[in-house]
């Protein structure tokens, strides 16, 4: 088991990964913001669904889900169609032009990483890739999983807030 100072500078590390994800939020077209992109991007992984199922996945209220539902409804990248089950309900579906915006995402997303990690070598970018796979593993689905946190002192403040991102 690692010790402590590795914890703590891992947790700064990972703190640092927001500038990261900021950047990687630069790159998306205007017409398609972040929440667009989770939704379509949730929709390929997971496929056909209702929106309470898409809320629960993207982890937010079922107000902010709708309006990121209409918004990548209106460009036509989902369809909302009838539910079989129950005709109250929509199942939304990723169009075909929905796949070719997730697919220029992805472009967008994988040059900025080439670009970035140029001086990277493979092996390198491989390691990368298995270790933040095995850390998503190791915290399960945040959304689903009831794991208790320890006890915070709120006098005391954690190495990552203490560190710029």
């Amino acid at each position: 088991m690692a010790e402590q100072a590795q914890y703590e500078e891992l947790a700064r590390q990972l703190s640092g990964v927001g500038a990261v994800k900021r950047e990687m939020a630069r790159i998306l077209p205007t017409d398609c913001p972040g929440g667009s992109a989770a939704v379509l991007t949730l929709l390929d992984r997971h496929g056909d669904m209702r929106i309470g199922r898409l809320a629960e996945l993207l982890a937010v209220d079922m107000s902010v889900t709708s309006r990121h539902v209409t918004h990548v409804a209106e460009r036509g990248w989902i369809e909302r169609s009838p539910d079989p089950a129950d005709k109250r309900s929509r199942i939304l579906r990723l169009t075909p032009s929905g796949q070719a915006k997730l697919d220029e995402l992805s472009r967008r997303s994988t040059d900025l990483l080439a670009d970035r990690l140029s001086d990277w070598t493979d092996d390198e970018v491989g390691e990368l890739t298995r270790l933040m796979a095995r850390l998503r593993t190791s915290f399960g689905d945040c959304r689903s999983t009831a794991r208790s946190a320890p006890p915070v002192d709120p006098t005391t403040r954690t190495p990552a807030s203490t560190q710029e991102t």
